[in-house]
């Protein structure tokens, strides 16, 4: 964690919930969030499956809580059965969104280029983007790993400016640590992160580098979750699993809290 970043944990529901369960945990959340002193403190979002975003926003009311989306498609308006567009996640209140999530790419076979459309459309709206890249384990034990992710954030940040791309927050997810119990160690994470603000510096310049926010993605939870956020280039996380329950969410965001104020950030 370091100072000048404010720390980012989002919450990835998956497709879990109802449409009551969904309320009550999203009613649950605020409070945890409230009794672990981290509400407002770092930048925390949920992202509920689609037919649950009206229902969860209308608990969140006036919360510091982000609502978000999971995806969203890589055209404005038409005939696309199916698809929800960005601005229809703003129209509902959404102020964020995840492009890329590996299951995504590797589950929906979702390209570099598609995905840019998509980050490029999500940013023209005025959302916030969670931009998500990260390589398989084949990838890892070949030694393809930086160089996976690095072609990655150049293919989706594309002709991007500077300007526009301010509101992205980048997710490392490594694949084969997503779900499994497995995950990169807070080392592992570091080098990464490290490697991911370099591509950014060279895209852009350092500037833009060191501002942009860079997450961890991979089975975080409420015991591992303080080790990862204290090297220095992890700036929050992504949270699957453990996103569905109030208490470990809050815990998750008050360790980011922690190591933010640790690192000199307030």
């Amino acid at each position: 964690m370091h100072a000048s970043r404010r720390p980012f944990v989002g919450g990835n529901w998956k497709m879990n919930t109802d449409l009551a369960s969904g309320a009550e945990l999203a009613d649950a959340l605020m409070a945890a969030l409230v009794a672990a002193g981290s509400e407002g403190v770092i930048d925390a979002a949920v992202y509920p499956p689609f037919p649950y975003l009206f229902t969860v926003g209308r608990t969140l009311g006036h919360s510091p809580i982000l609502l978000g989306g999971q995806d969203c498609a890589a055209e404005a308006s038409g005939a696309f059965t199916g698809q929800v567009s960005a601005d229809m996640l703003c129209d509902i209140g959404c102020r964020s969104v995840i492009i890329g999530h590996s299951e995504r790419r590797h589950g929906l076979q979702e390209g570099d280029e598609f995905l840019h459309q998509k980050l490029a459309i999500a940013l023209e709206s005025g959302l916030q983007a969670v931009l998500c890249v990260g390589e398989t384990l084949a990838q890892r034990d070949d030694g393809l790993a930086e160089a996976v992710v690095a072609k990655q954030l150049r293919g989706c940040f594309g002709t991007l400016t500077a300007e526009t791309a301010d509101r992205v927050v980048v997710a490392y997810e490594p694949v084969w640590a997503i779900g499994t119990g497995r995950t990169a160690t807070p080392q592992d994470a570091q080098a990464m992160h490290a490697s991911i603000r370099g591509v950014l510096a060279d895209l852009y310049d350092s500037r833009f580098a060191a501002q942009t926010r860079i997450i961890y993605g991979g089975s975080v939870n409420a015991k591992n979750a303080r080790a990862i956020f204290a090297e220095p280039d992890v700036d929050g996380g992504l949270i699957g699993g453990a996103s569905l329950k109030a208490e470990d969410f809050a815990s998750i965001c008050r360790a980011a809290a922690e190591a933010w104020s640790a690192a000199g950030g307030h």
